[in-house]
């Protein structure tokens, strides 16, 4: 797995490299261009795997369910070759397209996918845990080699995976996370998934900007639930046509977002990111989030393979560089806005308060901002609540489920 996950993010980052490329080259055919990209993106999952789309988190929690209800034949329907396949060649068409999607969540199914089909083909008298216990195993393994963050991979399993005791399979997971990540590590060397950005001297005059500004960020995030949901079950009507004319516009909104306003608006939002954590330019313009926003709801709902982990980290960091620009904080306090923002929207997207603030602890190595990562954490989710009463993953889970429903 930790060899799988980086395979994909190269793959991932040439197709990001080349979609500015070509920006930057061909600007005007770019509008040509990248309909036909989404529209096989979306192809490739509406024809040979339709359970490949999205992120792939609710695929893997709903096979947990249906694994643990004696269903473990509807399984294969979630998690299996072509759905790796699908979920890799999708998304990646998706990304060259300047698609507004993250790899971490489709890594996760992918994980999932390899770990269960490990479990099918061992032989009889091989030592075994449960097949779901395999499955949690394998998406714990595949979160911690995405971001290279091992206690994030944990606590994600911990607190999205599963509602059971943790003493069950407490070492599998342990092990899993464990060569996942040290595969990983000598594969492309240790790293930090941002870097060391500066935040020092923060007093504690910041709770208030912190609160107001998660606040913020976490409502967006309830909105961005709601609003995916409805274009969700709103796609699903659409007849084949009208739904290739739906892609074919969204990347058309994409592209012009890219060419006539800034570039960083496609893509997963790492460039962003990292631009406002560590150069001078840590101001964005008002447009730059909404447009992040509004282009990653349309891409996550448009039916095609792609995950919502790096740009719901984009979005956070872009609102909350938009109010410190407002506010007008020193640079050390605009990075702690920013940091707590990805926290606040990831985990009001997720609502996994946990594993939000210990990835973006583990991505920034800054242990003396744990308080305010918490906190981001708490009143985010806050905010998403009031808007969103589930998290987007449980929705679509429900979803899923009540589509094997159906069909019993």
């Amino acid at each position: 797995m930790g060899l799988v996950a980086v395979f994909y993010a190269q793959l991932f980052g040439w197709a990001e490299e080349i979609f500015i490329y070509l920006v930057e080259e061909i600007h005007y055919w770019m509008f040509l261009i990248t309909p036909i990209l989404f529209i096989g993106s979306f192809l490739l999952v509406h024809k040979y795997a339709p359970y490949a789309n999205g992120s792939g988190i609710p695929q893997v929690t709903a096979s947990l369910e249906l694994i643990q209800n004696r269903r473990s034949n509807r399984v294969i329907k979630l998690l299996s070759l072509p759905i790796i396949l699908v979920k890799v060649g999708s998304s990646f068409l998706m990304a060259l397209g300047g698609g507004i999607i993250g790899r971490e969540g489709p890594t996760i199914h992918i994980a999932g996918s390899i770990f269960k089909k490990i479990y099918d083909i061992l032989p009889d008298w091989w030592p075994r845990i449960s097949p779901k216990n395999m499955i949690m195993t394998g998406a714990a393994a595949g979160l911690a080699a995405a971001f290279n963050t091992p206690l994030g991979g944990l606590v994600f399993a911990i607190e999205e995976l599963t509602k059971t005791h943790f003493n069950n399979f407490k070492h599998s997971i342990f092990i899993g996370v464990v060569i996942a990540g040290i595969t990983a590590q000598s594969t492309v060397g240790s790293y930090l998934y941002l870097g060391y950005p500066l935040a020092v001297n923060i007093g504690y005059g910041m709770v208030f900007a912190v609160v107001l500004s998660s606040l913020i960020t976490g409502w967006f995030a309830g909105v961005y639930s709601r609003w995916v949901v409805a274009l969700i079950s709103w796609r699903k009507k659409l007849n084949f046509n009208k739904t290739l004319l739906f892609l074919a516009g969204i990347s058309v909104l994409i592209t012009a977002m890219a060419i006539f306003m800034d570039h960083r608006i496609a893509g997963p939002g790492k460039e962003i990111i990292l631009g406002s954590l560590f150069t001078s330019d840590k101001y964005l313009e008002w447009y730059v989030p909404i447009g992040k926003w509004v282009g990653s709801a349309l891409c996550f709902s448009s039916g095609a393979a792609g995950g919502v982990f790096a740009p719901s980290l984009s979005i956070g960091a872009s609102i909350s560089a938009a109010i410190s620009g407002i506010l007008n904080l020193s640079p050390d306090n605009t990075n702690l806005l920013i940091m707590t923002g990805m926290v606040a929207f990831l985990t009001g997207i997720t609502r996994s308060p946990f594993t939000s603030a210990i990835l973006v602890l583990e991505m920034t190595d800054r242990h003396n901002l744990i308080f305010f990562f918490m906190l981001a954490a708490l009143f985010g989710s806050i905010a998403a609540k009031s808007v969103f009463r589930k998290s987007l993953y449980e929705h679509i889970k429900e979803g899923i489920l009540h589509d094997f429903q159906k069909k019993q």
